[in-house]
């Protein structure tokens, strides 16, 4: 599994809170804020943080995610508010590519052969199909639904704080929530003041 952050908004702070204060009639300019000392910007996201959060929809981080499973990719795109490129298996031969196991201690050493010898099967059959004639749109059909697999996903700030408060629940299918938690981990890295808008929602709702 592999998380890069491969384009945030410029300025995003600064928009953030600029466009909170046009919705207010504010008369500072962008430059003024961005020009603004960093303390005094970060008491007014004090209160971006505690209202409506129509401002949070400016600031948007794109990221590409690979060495993920299909599996995984197929409950991402349900969040609707984003935009997504995948990479295809209707024209890419994905023989090469390798598939994602189970980390799990509640299944036996025998289970996990078992699983792995599964998947092996399918991926022999779809090189068989292949290598026999058939399209690889078509022959992609036996392929496991646990086939490593790319996808570059661009989300604003407020899905991501929506995402958040489900997707660092532990009661999130394990693979989204290691690929969740990397993301916001890239987010805090170059905007260390968005760690509070990306939490659980225990950790907002204090329950």
């Amino acid at each position: 599994m592999k998380i890069e952050l491969i384009s945030v908004t410029p300025n995003a702070l600064e928009l953030l809170l600029y466009t909170k204060q046009t919705r207010l009639q504010g008369e500072q300019t962008l430059n003024e804020i961005i020009n603004t000392p960093m303390d005094e910007k970060l008491d007014d996201l004090s209160y971006v943080k505690d209202t409506i959060k129509s401002s949070w929809e400016f600031v948007t981080y794109v990221f590409k995610i690979s060495g993920v499973s299909r599996a995984f990719t197929h409950q991402l795109v349900r969040t609707r508010n984003a935009s997504y490129a995948q990479e295809t298996q209707r024209a890419v031969d994905v023989r090469d590519n390798k598939w994602i196991g189970i980390s799990s201690d509640k299944y036996s050493e025998a289970q996990l052969e078992e699983y792995d010898n599964a998947m092996q099967q399918s991926m022999n059959w779809y090189e068989h199909l292949i290598e026999n004639g058939l399209e690889i749109q078509d022959a992609r059909g036996v392929i496991p639904t646990n086939i490593s697999t790319s996808i570059i996903a661009k989300f604003d700030l407020r899905e991501l704080h929506k995402m958040a408060e489900l997707r660092l629940c532990t009661r999130t299918q394990g693979e989204y929530q290691k690929v969740f938690e990397e993301m916001k981990r890239e987010v805090v890295k170059v905007h260390p003041w968005a760690e509070d808008m990306i939490q659980v929602f225990c950790a907002n709702h204090g329950s």
